[in-house]
């Protein structure tokens, strides 16, 4: 079994593609979840006029979030891994939608420039080698006062949600990837994953260290209460 690092996280969901949406699919209030977290946003006007960058956007399902919450939006989607986005372009997408395959480290190499009226990032920052020189370009490529979510795995500081975590990694998780696609290595990252990134409250930190205003936090529902959090904070007002 290979080991899954940040640096091979995009080679490791480019093996991972094909099961991908399957296994999330089981993921009891996982598109729910993401869809609360794009509303997050609050964007006016169903999204008409708004440019919004979807940071991570893996086989698409961030996207559909996206719409959902602002039907109107124009949206470019990013991921490193190539077999991720090759899922989501053949699914059926709006002309406002474009995709492009890049690093969050490399979007101006990638023709991915700002302003953004709003920029989504659901389970990308754990996965980053360096987090914070990625979310000061966010916050750069922001329109001043524009919000940033992130939705990801970060868990209070808890030893019971830490133990729930665990337990629903290797009697669910693990067995089912393993029965997808006869792998575990992408999955036990994931678990390890979650358990070494920020706790909630250290995220909500760092990203206020990194320059966004405003930055509050909420959990999502049901098993991943504590686990799972939607942050929002906003680019400054002035630069």
């Amino acid at each position: 079994m290979t080991t899954v690092t940040p640096g091979t996280v995009p080679g490791a969901f480019d093996a991972g593609a094909p099961g991908y949406d399957l296994l999330v699919g089981l993921n009891p209030g996982y598109h729910a979840a993401l869809r609360a977290a794009a509303r997050a946003l609050r964007l006016p006007d169903r999204g008409r006029g708004a440019r919004v960058l979807d940071l991570g956007c893996g086989t698409g399902a961030s996207t559909a979030a996206l719409l959902e919450a602002a039907p109107e939006a124009e949206v470019v989607a990013v991921d490193a891994s190539a077999g991720m986005l090759a899922a989501a372009r053949r699914k059926r997408w709006p002309a406002r939608v474009e995709f492009v395959h890049s690093r969050a480290e490399d979007l101006a190499a990638a023709g991915v420039t700002g302003p953004f009226d709003a920029v989504f990032a659901a389970y990308l920052v754990r996965n980053l080698p360096d987090p914070d020189p990625v979310l000061r370009h966010v916050r750069d490529l922001l329109a001043p006062g524009a919000p940033f979510v992130a939705h990801d795995y970060s868990i209070a500081n808890s030893a019971l949600r830490r133990a729930i975590w665990t337990a629903v990694c290797w009697s669910v998780v693990i067995p089912a990837g393993w029965a997808v696609t006869r792998d575990r290595s992408l999955y036990t990252y994931l678990w390890r994953s979650a358990l070494d990134f920020d706790d909630a409250d250290a995220f909500r930190d760092r990203l206020r260290r990194n320059g966004f205003t405003g930055v509050r936090r909420g959990s999502a529902g049901g098993w991943q209460r504590g686990i799972t959090h939607t942050f929002l904070g906003r680019a400054p007002e002035s630069r």
